[in-house]
């Protein structure tokens, strides 16, 4: 999947009242003393280029500033390959607790995980299927649970000794996760349970809280799925906590070329 090109689209001020329409034609000079950054992500074109790339800013430009965000310990709305999600530093401990916060989310429920490669995985988790397997379904719209690692931050998720990881099908993600050199703490960009969102207007209501806005255009399908949910911390077994929108595929990947049955539970 190549990735994309990219346009900051400028440095605005939040304001309640804009709509998705008006904040797409915002330009730079609108706003000297930006609180929140909106990034624009544009898409290739079918051969790979984007048009008129000569008004575009470069495109590391985008990924450091979401980057130096982030490093400040701030959170971000970013794409993935399914819906739009906030994410912060997995390893800061502040910036956990403030995502906590922007989504008003239960603090005894989980944040997943994102990496940007398969071996990453193994250094904050305990892994116990094939690496194989983790290349079948990743990068892919698949939350995969192990037992985590002592590298994890003890504040992530300090109620449970499993966490969920991603490799989200796409491109800036990726890149992003590299970039930081660490996992990033990932959920959904919604007020906790509100419906998940596939474009950045749909969630306006938090970008006032938020350091940078990455704008990919619409994602996703009509269904608002997340990724799949499959826990895989028991040898040989899955346990699915969270049908998602792969569950189909990732079942028969999982009983018909690796042999593993459903965990009932059961001793």
């Amino acid at each position: 999947m190549s990735l994309f090109g990219f346009l900051a689209a400028g440095l605005i001020k939040f304001r309640g009242s804009h709509n998705s329409a008006v904040a797409r034609r915002l330009e730079p000079d609108m706003c000297k003393v930006p609180k929140t950054k909106l990034l624009r992500l544009l898409p290739p074109t079918s051969n790979g280029p984007v048009v008129h790339q000569e008004t575009h800013t470069d495109d590391s430009e985008i990924l450091s500033c979401t980057v130096k965000a982030l490093k400040d310990g701030h959170i971000v709305a970013v794409p993935t390959d399914t819906i739009y999600g906030l994410a912060c530093l997995a390893q800061n401990t502040e910036a956990v607790k403030k995502i906590y916060g922007v989504k008003e989310r239960n603090g005894q429920k989980p944040l997943a995980i994102c990496v940007g490669e398969i071996q990453d995985i193994f250094q904050y988790c305990k892994v116990k299927v094939k690496e194989e397997l983790l290349r079948d379904l990743l990068p892919g719209p698949v939350t995969l649970v192990f037992e985590r690692s002592e590298e994890l931050n003890t504040n992530l998720n300090p109620f449970t000794s499993l966490v969920g990881v991603r490799i989200p099908d796409h491109a800036f993600m990726r890149r992003l996760c590299q970039m930081c050199g660490e996992p990033l703490a990932l959920t959904s960009a919604n007020i906790s349970s509100q419906t998940s969102t596939v474009e950045v207007h749909e969630f306006q209501e938090l970008w006032s809280k938020l350091a940078v806005v990455v704008d990919g255009g619409p994602i996703g399908d009509e269904t608002r799925q997340g990724s799949t949910v499959i826990d895989l911390s028991v040898l040989g077994k899955y346990r699915v906590i969270r049908p998602g929108c792969a569950l189909s595929a990732t079942l028969d990947m999982l009983e018909h070329k690796y042999g593993m049955s459903e965990d009932s539970g059961e001793e």
